[in-house]
């Protein structure tokens, strides 16, 4: 596989990677904050993500993946305003901030199974790391940062170019709104968030800067720096990051080292998922989640093919109609290779041309990761009747490897449609098919066209022909 060249956000340019240390990479994403589910916006994320470390892999690389879960500290506006998101749920749901934490943790880790997505080396968990925050805190704390009634607060004059990451030219960024009494820039952001007086929060800490709780921006350079060093290779997370919450991480990389040191050589955001309306954001009340359209009976890894279909810096429309045509472009793949399955010997031999095949998928990987320009390039490996059936399963099983989508095992049955609300069970149409055979072979044709119309009625499309037999109609 050629070398990956990787789009870095701090430079604006797609550069040639190379790891700090020869065959390893250290790689650390923004992980979610558990205060509610995961939305199919969050979740893409975590699907670029993964096959970022696929592709690292496949060219023969080491890697260490840090995920972290915020449990802390994270205000309902990602700029030091509203309230703590974790309190807001617990009141929201007369549950304590654990039972919320432990809960949506939970989830989103049942997400990212159901994605094929590969854990991180290591999950990383924000309350399990409050002292050494407030150490990290201490040691910037004179030079970089103030105190005031409400906490400590980081001063962004302090460190160079501040705001780089997201373009803005160089010094503290004035276009965001003040809206802590006593801060010296609109930019400027917490360390540490005092309690209220008077008040107790249901997480809160000891500190030199009073009872509160740490800032959300200090978990995520405090927990980077403890798993993967003071500089590491890849930090990824979403566009929205890259404005605020990791131009923050950086400015407080900078303090603790005392450097120009970022954190990290390649900042990677992968872009937005909209809807017709707009970008998907939970605070709009109603979103989709993962579990939202297997409800509807739509398989998990038909969310992630509609991923891979764009590349990860362009934004991605999520529609009902977008997500059926990743679920029958899944199939007709998986029905291809269960009929190649049936003819494949143990033979595998990789012909000129098959390799040509392989080189021109290495390549496409390897430019920025555009898999919307290598996913074509599996179809014509399935597809592609010179080569024989266990080279193109071959194929297949090497290009798999970084798409993720489980086509070693996957099987047409496993997509079948299986909506949550369906009226009949699979018995019943079972049974009600046999029926209608044994109508068609008695010549009773109306009363076959019964039993097809009943099925229809309650949401079964019969296909006669196919060895599937039958389907739920969709319906998104």
């Amino acid at each position: 596989m050629p070398p990956l060249r990787l789009f870095d956000s701090l430079t604006r340019s797609v550069r040639d990677f190379v790891p700090i240390e020869a065959g390893h990479t250290r790689v650390y994403s923004c992980g979610p904050t558990v205060y509610h589910y995961a939305h199919l916006g969050n979740l893409r994320a975590y699907v670029f993500t993964d096959t970022l470390t696929r592709a690292l892999r496949l060219s023969g690389l080491e890697v260490t993946h840090v995920i972290n879960i915020t449990d802390v500290g994270h205000l309902t506006s990602d700029a030091d305003a509203g309230d703590d998101k974790m309190e807001t749920a617990a009141a929201r749901e007369s549950k304590s901030i654990w039972d919320i934490a432990a809960h949506y943790t939970q989830a989103f880790k049942a997400d990212v199974a159901a994605l094929n997505i590969h854990e991180p080396s290591r999950w990383t968990v924000a309350t399990e790391h409050v002292p050494q925050m407030i150490e990290f805190g201490q040691k910037i704390a004179d030079e970089h940062c103030y105190a005031l009634p409400t906490g400590l607060y980081f001063d962004t004059s302090t460190v160079p170019d501040y705001g780089r990451l997201a373009g803005h030219a160089a010094g503290p960024v004035e276009s965001r709104i003040g809206d802590v009494d006593g801060k010296r820039h609109a930019s400027d952001f917490a360390i540490w968030r005092a309690s209220p007086p008077g008040e107790q929060r249901q997480m809160e800490w000891d500190s030199p800067w009073g009872k509160g709780a740490p800032g959300w921006h200090l978990e995520c350079s405090v927990m980077s720096i403890d798993y993967l060093g003071q500089q590491f290779d890849i930090h990824t997370g979403g566009i929205d990051h890259r404005e605020i919450h990791h131009p923050n991480e950086i400015a407080q990389n900078q303090a603790f080292t005392g450097t120009d040191c970022t954190g990290a050589n390649w900042w990677m955001h992968n872009n937005f998922l909209v809807m017709r309306d707009g970008k998907m954001s939970k605070s709009k009340g109603e979103f989709a989640t993962l579990a939202s359209i297997v409800d509807k009976g739509v398989h998990p890894l038909a969310y992630r093919l509609m991923c891979l279909g764009a590349h990860y810096r362009s934004e991605l429309e999520f529609s009902g109609e977008n997500l059926l045509a990743a679920l029958t472009r899944l199939k007709r793949m998986v029905m291809q290779l269960e009929s190649l399955r049936t003819k494949a010997d143990s033979d595998v031999a990789v012909t000129a041309a098959a390799q040509a095949l392989l080189d021109r998928f290495a390549d496409a990987v390897a430019d920025d990761l555009n898999l919307p320009k290598a996913l074509p390039l599996l179809e014509e490996a399935l597809t592609t009747k010179a080569f024989s059936a266990a080279l193109r399963l071959h194929l297949v099983e090497h290009m798999d490897q970084v798409f993720g989508l489980r086509l070693d095992g996957l099987t047409r049955a496993d997509l079948r449609v299986r909506p949550k609300s369906a009226t009949i069970a699979e018995e019943a149409i079972e049974t009600a098919l046999a029926a209608r055979k044994d109508a068609r072979a008695n010549k009773d044709f109306a009363r076959s066209d019964v039993l097809r119309d009943e099925l229809i009625a309650k949401g079964v499309d019969v296909m006669d022909g196919d060895p599937l037999g039958w389907d739920w109609r969709p319906s998104l």
